[in-house]
């Protein structure tokens, strides 16, 4: 009789747990991430009143007569499956699709989890906002910018540190250059500095040279050095005998227009003429052409500024094609050059000649034309002829000193993956370049890799962090601590961490949070089963202790 009432306490009493494992699997219905649990019972040791015998020549064997003594929990199991994954719109909300854990650190120790409804905190620590947890991070992602420390695991969100300015070191061109386009076009350069009088009035042809305005202090002396090339593309070089401003036979000072006419006698084709202020030099006829002009005073007295370079208004050449694209000086501020692709005399070739840029920069006059762009008769580009890179170089104007040089990726070779030349019109245009202004960070994503990256305010994508993520062998044998956080066991084996995508850790969804795994028909299921257990067990009780009455209304 009392084997059947502790059967029947035993009974009692796990069943009881069974209800609580199911009542608090439905309490975290709706907890991020929870993993449910399941009861399995395992019978109590048998008492033996006979043993088993065996068979004998005469009598057969007999089986053991047993007693069972009741109940007991044999496990509470945790069931490990994937949540559903639902849509939160939170930039920082994440969630694993896969066998892997985020990993945190509690400032002593490491600790995991599939909650990834994370927060910044006031020092731009990327934390867990219910125990201010540091997220943890693996991999060399955003150690370069600045954005994290290298001796340091934990992810901080740049959110108060400027992505710096990138001056550009490279621009690319991509499109057609027209084989058979034949309208050819003229060569115009402008000083681009208006020249005004003593009385502030704009410049004509016949304003003579002391009356321009900053002029001072001339004498015999003083002249105008001419560098550059003419329409051929032959050297022009009066440094052994300058243009002189005073002509001493008049015995006074030349007109603009007399010093025009001596710069025009140098470049063979072209006219040099005073156009509403500016010194403009026109190529007298369309058509490919290398003119290109420098000035510079020489002998006494105070002379108004001279360009570093001069406009081209108008390149010159057998067909062009102008186009304008931006780079940025290493102060981040943006430049636009504008450029021509102009087609030379021979065959097959084309020149790119800078016309102008902005912003207070200037062209370095050595590297102001990329000549021989050459393209086989497949219409593939063919390099440069003359063999080497092409390369631009401008001077800026917070650092003058130090001319900045920028590579051109026209193109491979024999292939079509930049310019080729083939017939129709001339669609060439730029197609990248890897400057940019600095900028702050403005908005999150994460990648399915588990890589933060951050969107700046000059349009820039940069990787801010990686996500440290980490397996286990068996990840229903770790314990819960509490808070959705568990910690390896002698049975779970020890953490490996990777990346996510690695190994079975999975992928991450970034602005999504995992649901807690609990099917509530189940545990309504389980509630049902617990209660008949229990009232099945206390039936047993209940017999069993109303039998001890009548034994003991035996001795009335």
């Amino acid at each position: 009789m009392n084997n059947a009432l502790l059967s029947g306490v035993s009974g009692l009493k796990t069943h009881q747990s069974m209800l609580d494992v199911a009542g608090n699997n439905l309490a975290n219905v709706n907890t991020t991430a929870f993993k449910s649990s399941r009861v399995t019972f395992s019978e109590l040791l048998s008492q033996t009143l006979r043993p088993a015998s065996q068979p004998t020549a005469t009598i057969g064997g007999t089986n053991p007569m047993q007693v069972g003594s009741g109940v007991q929990i044999g496990s509470v199991d945790r069931n490990m499956n994937q949540g559903s994954l639902i849509s939160t719109g939170q930039d920082l909300d994440m969630a694993i699709e896969g066998d892997g854990y985020f990993v945190l650190n509690d400032g002593a120790k490491d600790t995991y989890t599939r909650m990834g409804a994370f927060a910044v905190d006031s020092q731009y620590f990327l934390v867990d906002p219910v125990t201010g947890y540091h997220v943890q991070r693996i991999g060399s992602e955003g150690e370069s910018e600045g954005f994290q420390q290298v001796s340091e695991s934990t992810i901080r969100i740049p959110y108060d540190v400027a992505m710096p300015a990138k001056p550009t070191t490279s621009a690319g061109y991509t499109g057609n250059l027209s084989a058979n386009d034949s309208e050819a076009t003229r060569s115009v350069l402008s000083s681009g500095i208006q020249y005004l009088d003593a009385t502030s009035s704009v410049i004509s042809a016949d304003t003579r040279v002391d009356d321009l305005s900053g002029m001072s202090g001339l004498d015999a002396t003083s002249s105008l050095v001419i560098t550059g090339t003419n329409k051929a593309g032959t050297a022009v070089d009066n440094s052994g005998s300058p243009i002189l401003l005073y002509d001493s036979v008049a015995g006074d000072f030349k007109t603009m227009d007399e010093i025009c006419d001596e710069i025009s006698a140098l470049f063979s084709g072209s006219t040099v003429s005073i156009v509403n202020g500016e010194i403009r030099v026109e190529d007298d006829a369309a058509g490919y052409s290398q003119t290109d002009i420098y000035m510079a005073w020489g002998g006494a007295g105070t002379k108004p500024a001279l360009p570093a370079y001069f406009k081209m208004l108008s390149a010159g050449g057998n067909s062009t094609k102008t186009t304008n694209i931006e780079i940025f000086d290493s102060q981040g501020i943006s430049h636009i050059v504008s450029g021509s692709f102009v087609r030379t005399d021979t065959a097959n070739q084309w020149d790119f000649v800078v016309n102008s840029i902005t912003g207070g920069a200037d062209v370095v006059p050595a590297y102001r034309r990329v000549e021989g762009i050459s393209f086989l008769t497949n219409g593939a580009f063919a390099g440069l002829a003359g063999g080497g890179n092409p390369q631009l170089s401008f001077a800026f104007a917070h650092d003058p000193s130090n001319p900045v040089r920028i590579s051109l990726d026209l193109g491979t070779i024999g292939q079509f993956d930049g310019l080729s030349q083939f017939g129709g019109s001339s669609t060439v245009a730029p197609s990248s370049q890897d400057g940019y202004a600095s900028g702050w960070l403005s908005s999150l994503s994460v990648s399915r890799e588990g890589v933060l990256v951050g969107v700046f305010t000059n349009g820039i994508r940069a990787d801010i962090a990686a996500l440290k993520i980490a397996t286990f062998q068996n990840p229903a044998g770790m314990e819960s601590t509490g808070s959705g956080y568990f910690s390896p066991s002698a049975n779970s084996g020890d953490a490996i961490v990777t990346k996510a995508l690695g190994g079975s850790a999975g992928s991450v969804r970034g602005g999504s949070l995992e649901k807690s795994n609990v099917e509530v028909a189940s545990e309504f299921v389980e509630m049902i089963q617990a209660q008949n257990g229990y009232q099945a067990n206390a039936r047993t009780i209940t017999v069993a202790n109303e039998m001890l009455r009548e034994l003991t209304n035996l001795i009335r």
